[in-house]
């Protein structure tokens, strides 16, 4: 199903996640093995959730890997086509 303008998922984290866990960034960086400013970049939209995060949020039951990677795929995919794009030739159709 295509969203519009999906949330960046640092924003889910952030608005549901630290909340629901009642616990600071800091907290959620230090049980992560990440470094607070890193962690902090994403939930403020400005990184993106690596594959590398993704799997640390797997590892302490929060999601797994494959589902914020879709999150953040879906997030990029639609930044991207609202970017202004270079005009693209189509190839022919392969008859």
């Amino acid at each position: 199903m295509v969203m519009f303008n999906p949330p960046h998922p640092g924003e889910t984290l952030r608005e549901d996640v630290l909340p629901a866990l009642a616990i600071s960034v800091t907290e959620l960086a230090r049980r992560l093995g990440f470094a607070r400013e890193t962690l902090s970049r994403v939930l403020h939209g400005r990184a993106p959730i690596s594959p590398d995060l993704a799997v640390r949020l797997e590892l302490a039951g929060i999601g797994t890997a494959r589902t914020w990677l879709g999150v953040q795929a879906d997030y990029d995919i639609w930044q991207a086509r609202h970017r202004e794009q270079p005009h693209i030739e189509r190839f022919a159709d392969i008859a």
